[in-house]
This record gives C-alpha cells, sequence and structure tokens, in this order.
C-alpha cells in the first residue's frame, strides 16, 4: 500500500478540501482524485465523498484515520532512524510576542547546548495567524496560545505555560475591589484579535462589565507603559517576563479570572517528525526544569 496515497486520504480529511491538499502535495487535484480512487480500490470501500464544496470522511473512511495515521508517521521516521545523525536539520518555528522573549530564549540555549545542528527559523505572528500556518504545512510548528476551539488529531499540543489574567494598575493606586475598577476607571483593552484579547473580553462580558475603554492595543509592553505612565487600567495574561525595565505597576489576581495557556503545537504527520519530537522534548525539559518557563508568576 502506497504511504503518498494514505498521506494524501489524511491531508483531504483535514482539510476537506481537493484544491488544498493539492496545493499542500504540489500535485493537480485530479491526480488527488486518482491517489482517493487507488487507495479505496485496495482497501474495497468509499473513503471520502463530496458535501456541498467540502469533501468528507465516509464511515469507512472514519474507521481507518488513526491507522493511516500511524501508518505515514512512521513511514516518514523509518530514513531518519537510518540516517545516523538524527538532529540534523532546519525547522520553522512560529510564535506569538511574549513568547519570543519569555520562552524562546531558554529553548535556544537548550537546543545549542544539546542539539547544536537543528537550526531553527523564528516566525513571529498572532495565535491566529501561526495556528493556520502549522495546518497549511507552511511552519513545522508554533509556539501559540491555546486555541478557543476543538483541536484535530491531527495536531499535537505540548502545554508550556498557564497565565491568568490579572488586572493592571498603576502601582499608587489604591487597592479596592478589582470589579469596581474596571467599572470606573479608564480602560486599555488587550486587541480582540488576539485570542488573549478574546479572552479578556468574554470575561468582562461574563462580569456584566462596560468599560470606560480609551485604546485598545496588540502589543502588552505597550500596555504596561501605559498603565505605568497612569493612562489607565488594563485587564491581560500574565506573561512570561521579562517586563519592560522600570515598570512601576501593580497585578492584582481576580477571583475567577480564566487562564491564557501558552503550548507548542505541530502536526502528526510531517518530514520532519524526528526533528520535532527534539524539539519537543528540549521543551519538555525546560517546563519540567525551570519555572521561567512552565509555571506562571
Amino acid at each position: 500500500m502506497e504511504t503518498r496515497f494514505l498521506q494524501t486520504f489524511l491531508i483531504v480529511v483535514e482539510t476537506g478540501s481537493l484544491a488544498e491538499t493539492a496545493r499542500r502535495l504540489n500535485i493537480t487535484p485530479s491526480a488527488v482524485v486518482q491517489r482517493i480512487k487507488a487507495l479505496e480500490g485496495e482497501i474495497g470501500s468509499s473513503l471520502v465523498s463530496r458535501a456541498g464544496h467540502a469533501m468528507r470522511p465516509t464511515a469507512a473512511g472514519e474507521a481507518i484515520v488513526d491507522s493511516a495515521r500511524a501508518i505515514v508517521v512512521s513511514s516518514i521516521s523509518m530514513p531518519n532512524l537510518a540516517a545516523g545523525e538524527l538532529d540534523v536539520g532546519e525547522l520553522r518555528l512560529g510564535a506569538i510576542s511574549s513568547a519570543l522573549t519569555g520562552v524562546l530564549p531558554s529553548l535556544l540555549v537548550a537546543l545549542k547546548a544539546n542539539r547544536p545542528k537543528i537550526d531553527l527559523y523564528i516566525v513571529p505572528g498572532t495565535s491566529a495567524d501561526l495556528y493556520e500556518r502549522v495546518t497549511k504545512g507552511e511552519l513545522d510548528a508554533a509556539v501559540i496560545v491555546e486555541p478557543h476551539f476543538k483541536m484535530p488529531k491531527s495536531l499535537e499540543w505540548l502545554p508550556i505555560r498557564e497565565e491568568p489574567l490579572v488586572l493592571l494598575t498603576p502601582a499608587k493606586m489604591r487597592k479596592a475591589d478589582p470589579r469596581l475598577i474596571l467599572q470606573r476607571e479608564p480602560f486599555i483593552r488587550y486587541d480582540r484579535n488576539h485570542w488573549g484579547g478574546r479572552l479578556a473580553d468574554r470575561f468582562l462580558r461574563k462580569l456584566k462589565i462596560v468599560p470606560h475603554e480609551q485604546l485598545e492595543l496588540d502589543s502588552l509592553e505597550a500596555i504596561s507603559v501605559l498603565v505605568d505612565r497612569g493612562l489607565g487600567v488594563s485587564l491581560i495574561p500574565d506573561w512570561a517576563p521579562p517586563w519592560p525595565d522600570g515598570l512601576q505597576v501593580s497585578k492584582w489576581p481576580i477571583e475567577g479570572a480564566p487562564i491564557r495557556r501558552i503550548g507548542l503545537l505541530w502536526p502528526q504527520v510531517s518530514a520532519k517528525l524526528r526533528l520535532m519530537r527534539s524539539l519537543k522534548d528540549e521543551m519538555a525539559q525546560l517546563i519540567k526544569g525551570s519555572s521561567r518557563v512552565g509555571e506562571s508568576r
């Protein structure tokens, strides 16, 4: 059985699109159809069906997904296992802005010491953008905020850090009920285009608080500086240090506040699966051994 046919089938199931599958594999849509038909002929059952413009697995297709994925992953790993030097090559890793300074430096140091022949090419971006690029195969992995929706089984997730939302105020502000502060003070909002910003927005709605909004910014560092200057308060995740130097701000916990979870995302099926496992292992060791990466502050 051709593993490339199984891989084509898995991408069709993941994307629901012949065109997207063809783009990822650099073949024509008709070639995708031919591979699926050949696989169906070997198995003896129809594996996918068209629902409008989308492709969906049949009951038989659903039944073989996990086995097909295991076969493809094993076949991808074999050349690397035979090659001798396993940790050699480039990985394209996406990262949200707070991870660029809070998580990645420790990872880069660990890779330099333990796996110096793995080259990381870092791509900055938002969680939503990086998630999409991982699913499209444009990135090998990404450090992002955990999605607010259920991820497909074709993706792997390693939790790295938990960051509860906190009320950020100027240090000189007198302590009071955080909810009252959010209701009365000028509010600097974390951009709702970011998944962390949406988390804060949903929490405010749950509390039935309509803040006196002054600004909406996509930079946590910029928000913290403006709060330091007394221009308002904010509701943001307690992101991994370092924070900007010299800030005079207070971080107040709020009962029932949600948590922004940061993690490493990568596809189960990848030509660089061995390198990804090495990267995951280094990240897991950092989480286990360093509170700067694995624990919120």
